[in-house]
This record gives C-alpha cells, structure tokens and sequence, in this order.
C-alpha cells in the first residue's frame, strides 16, 4: 500500500510481485517511489507499539526544530478553528525563525535523509508516548504530521529524480510550486 495516497499494489491482479518490480517503479496515482509502499497491514492485528524510555525521550529542542513544532500546532489549531491559539503559535513559530542560526548543510539529501529519519524514528516514539499518555490530540498531529512528512518525502524524491521538469509539472498542473499543493 503507498504511504502517500493509499493506492494498494494488488500482485494478483498485476501478475508481478511487488518485490520483482524495478527499483525506478513509482505509484501510478501519486509518482511516489517504491520505497513509500509498506506491507497492507490486517486492521485487526495493530502493530505493537514500542514503549520509549524516558531518557530517550528527553531532549534539548533547537530553535528551528521548536519554530517548526510551533508552526504545525498552529495549523493544526487553524484547522480546528482555535484561531487565537493559532495566532499564538504562529507568533512563537516567527520568534524561533527569527532565532535559528544559518543551516551549515541545507543540500538536497540532507533534507530527505533528515526526514527519513523523522519518518523511522521521531513519529514512532512520539506517537507512542501519545499513546500511552491517551492523549488524542497529541495521536491526531502524529497522524497528519508523518502524512504531510510522507508527502514531502515523496515530493523531494521526485524532484531529486526529474529536476526542474517537475516543478514545471507541477506549476502547470495546479498553478503553484510543490509546496503550496502540500497545503490546499
């Protein structure tokens, strides 16, 4: 099943096994690679969640990590029409840009390796604390934030695969540079 739009790669149908497709097969639906498809998982049988220690848990946030926090809770609240608490967060997200120093590595691949590891680590300890901790809305910004992570991911890798091709693609489709589709 793709990560990104849910389309479920069906072998029998499609006579070839997932595994036995080229490395350069993307989703038919959404261009993302193989490598944002996952096994489809039986709804019934959750997958075990990893219970963090505390220790792991607990760390010194940097100004940029903390603007963005700020940042995606203030969306969130926008999107539950909590518009001053939006407001709020949108204006700690303004003081933490203002106070995160230049970024030494800012390529390509250290963006997609950076979120790799948001995607592998970060949201499986964050979500399971949330978990524990029964606390839905916290469980809520995992879920939306690792899909809105799943659909950059797919988005940078292809346009580390097609260039400027693809962000001539996606200008003409939908009238805006890839990053605005992320947010309509």
């Amino acid at each position: 099943m793709c990560g990104i739009c849910g389309y479920v790669y069906d072998e029998t149908k499609e006579g070839t096994p997932f595994e036995d497709l080229p490395a350069d097969w993307v989703c038919p639906l959404c261009g993302a690679d193989k490598s944002a498809f996952s096994p489809e998982q039986n709804q019934s049988t959750p997958s075990p969640i990893p219970q963090p220690t505390l220790n792991e848990d607990m760390q010194q946030l940097s100004a940029g990590q903390l603007s963005a926090v700020c940042s995606n809770l203030a969306r969130g609240c926008e999107k539950q029409y909590q518009h001053e608490q939006a407001a709020l967060f949108q204006e700690l997200a303004d003081f933490f840009t203002a106070a995160t120093p230049a970024v030494e590595d800012g390529s390509l691949d250290k963006l997609i390796d950076l979120i790799q590891h948001n995607l592998r680590e970060d949201y499986p300890a964050l979500s399971s604390t949330a978990q524990a901790e029964a606390d839905r809305g916290s469980q809520r910004i995992c879920v939306w934030g690792e899909k809105v992570t799943r659909i950059l991911e797919s988005l940078l890798n292809r346009y580390r695969r097609e260039g400027e091709a693809f962000l001539n693609d996606m200008i003409r489709k939908y009238g805006c540079a890839p990053s605005a589709v992320l947010f309509m």
